[in-house]
């Protein structure tokens, strides 16, 4: 069933509104961060999968209350915004969220990343999905695109079930700390 589209938010659109909840399945939702989440996300950036695929740690407690903290401040910039996947207990088991948001343009880049305990359940497509959905329904944005490592096989995977077709291959565009990764782009259109 094709999405129905909200025409681009013109900027400071969300700017004046709070960051939305959103559902994604029973037991599972989207929320914002909060400084009492701190605690599950130096947890997550000590995964090594999480650190190799991010290209981030958190090496203090401060430090990942610094990371929650920050997205409130994006989302009034209008610039990124994050979201806690949460589970019935509202525990953060991932994050999901736009980078490089362009309202002008009607676009963004999307990011996510689930716990190991959450990983094969379909937790992270969920999520996206959700987002997706959010971003071109309420937030008017016409082009989403993410970007993966072609050696981040779970990453395609995600992005697929999500409905982000393949568009190419850039070559040697982001390092980690293994040196320079080629990254596969997908991208959604509303």
């Amino acid at each position: 069933m094709p999405l129905l589209v909200a025409p681009a938010l013109p900027a400071g659109s969300l700017a004046t509104q709070e960051q939305p909840h959103l559902p994604v399945r029973a037991g599972l939702s989207l929320r914002p961060w909060r400084d009492d989440d701190a605690p599950a996300v130096r947890v997550a950036f000590d995964c090594p999968a999480i650190q190799r695929w991010h290209v981030r740690r958190l090496d203090s407690d401060e430090e990942a209350r610094a990371w929650t903290a920050q997205w409130a401040t994006r989302w009034r910039a209008e610039t990124d915004a994050s979201w806690a996947i949460v589970d019935a207990g509202d525990r953060p088991v991932g994050q999901v969220g736009l980078r490089g948001v362009l309202l002008s343009e009607a676009t963004a880049d999307v990011s996510y990343w689930v716990v190991p305990a959450a990983r094969g359940r379909g937790i992270a497509a969920g999520a996206l999905d959700a987002l997706t959905g959010w971003s071109f329904t309420r937030a008017g944005l016409h082009r989403l695109a993410l970007e993966h490592s072609t050696a981040n096989a779970a990453s395609c995977r995600v992005a697929a079930r999500a409905g982000y077709r393949a568009e190419g291959v850039r070559r040697e565009s982001v390092r980690h700390a293994d040196g320079w990764h080629d990254m596969h782009l997908h991208a959604r259109l509303a």
